[in-house]
């Protein structure tokens, strides 16, 4: 069933005429996944579908074939909601209340469907350069500090490519072997005192997968992951974790044209603040404001600001997780230059902020975070571009693009190609029109 739905997505993209790359750009999605879709070797789901349908004018046609994918899916594997390996300790009792007092969450919208299409449709990408023999290689009898040593060592390594070289490729790849390689371990004996960092490692991971995929534009891909770290943090007790967690979420929403549930994640994130770092409440904060600056509301994106600006303030050297260390200086000033950019483009309310914490980011960026450094470029340019000073605005746009050019970022390709339809009006200047043919031939690479 699921091949013949990607059989009939391919008849109707190819009669209405849009290409893969055309129409995955209609559904937030990236041109090679349209083509898996298409094939059967990744997952759709409800909402997938019916956006496709939409985009294609199919006339509900996508959407009734998808209901009968899940009730095939359905009726072959009423074991596909399962988890794929039994929890240890508490984590195996399915009432057992999480963190808030309430059931453990499993799935971040509600949809057990989103999971059962991962978990079918997504077994055909778990093979990629032979990495799903990692989930069978080696397992121990019983859990040590070592073979959690060995999952953190893995999400480190798979965060420093991220960062310095996106999403796609390698990444993306080698990510998923080793997945599959530590979730094994969640069936083998571990002893009670270790369970909790157990979780904690294999959450980090899950996490580093979501926020690789979002980069991707795997979409749904990167939400299974974020709910999955979320989930793994409660079973781990670890607020600091689903914190993060919760911020990747709302940062993903944000991005596809969900303001209101970022900002859903984003305040769920923040609950019982008091046991969050300053660095923690400034990042979810951020991802507040960036909600509400693309939802146009100036005030509460202001507000946000300054409460962030206020806390991070307090943060001290030590007191944060191995995992927060990205979070810096420079990433605190991208993040809200990143807000008050979407409230002086779409809210058409001029903030000098805006470029002078574009400047900072750039600047005090390290060459560990490539991908971090492009995105404040090219949102420093597009701003400079917008309100009046295209000299400066070229300038800006080719040092970002020197380094738009090494990523494998979906991310970055979006917002170059922001810069290149904001530059569109002033492309009678000869320095714009040659940063306009830069982009064109960037993104085609």
């Amino acid at each position: 069933m699921a091949h013949w739905f990607g059989v009939e997505l391919r008849t109707w993209r190819e009669l209405r005429g849009p290409s893969t790359s055309a129409l995955g750009a209609m559904v937030h999605l990236s041109g090679s996944s349209i083509q898996r879709i298409e094939k059967g070797e990744r997952p759709c789901n409800a909402d997938l579908a019916a956006s496709l349908d939409d985009a294609l004018e199919a006339k509900g046609a996508l959407k009734r074939l998808w209901r009968r994918v899940e009730a095939d899916a359905d009726s072959q594997e009423p074991d596909a909601d399962k988890l794929q390996s039994e929890p240890l300790g508490q984590a195996s009792n399915p009432t057992a209340l999480g963190m808030l007092g309430a059931k453990l969450h499993t799935e971040v919208d509600g949809s057990a469907v989103e999971r059962r299409t991962f978990l079918a449709g997504g077994a055909a990408a778990l093979s990629p350069l032979g990495l799903t023999d990692l989930g069978n290689a080696g397992l121990p009898k019983v859990i040590r500090r070592d073979d959690i040593g060995q999952v953190w060592t893995a999400s480190t390594l798979l965060a420093q490519w991220d960062n310095q070289y996106g999403g796609a490729g390698l990444v993306r790849s080698a990510s998923i072997g080793l997945y599959r390689w530590a979730t094994s371990l969640l069936d083998v004996q571990c002893p009670s005192r270790l369970q909790p960092e157990m979780f904690t490692a294999v959450g980090r991971l899950a996490i580093v997968m979501g926020a690789s995929a979002f980069d991707a534009y795997e979409h749904v891909d990167a939400r299974y992951y974020l709910g999955e770290g979320v989930k793994y943090a409660e079973y781990a007790g670890n607020w600091h974790l689903r914190a993060s967690a919760m911020n990747w979420l709302a940062r993903q929403a944000i991005w596809v044209g969900k303001p209101d549930d970022g900002l859903t994640h984003a305040e769920n994130g923040l609950v019982r603040s008091d046991r969050l770092t300053p660095k923690e409440q400034a990042m979810l904060l951020n991802a507040c404001a960036r909600a509400h600056a693309k939802m146009r509301n100036i005030d509460d994106t202001v507000q946000a600001v300054g409460r962030s600006d206020e806390i991070f303030a307090n943060a001290t050297a030590g007191e944060d997780a191995p995992w927060m260390g990205y979070y810096d200086h420079a990433q605190h000033h991208g993040d809200t230059g990143h807000a008050l950019f979407d409230l002086t483009l779409l809210a058409g309310h001029p903030s000098a902020a805006a470029a002078e914490r574009l400047e900072v980011a750039i600047s005090e960026h390290g060459d560990g975070y490539v991908r971090s450094r492009a995105l404040s470029g090219t949102k420093l340019s597009s701003l400079r571009m917008a309100t009046g000073d295209p000299q400066e605005a070229v300038s800006v746009g080719h040092r970002a693009l020197d380094e738009v050019g090494r990523l494998r970022s979906q991310r970055a390709i979006d917002d170059v190609q922001e810069l290149r339809r904001i530059a569109a009006s002033r492309s009678r200047n000869a320095g714009v029109a040659d940063l306009r043919e830069r982009i064109r031939t960037t993104v085609q690479a």
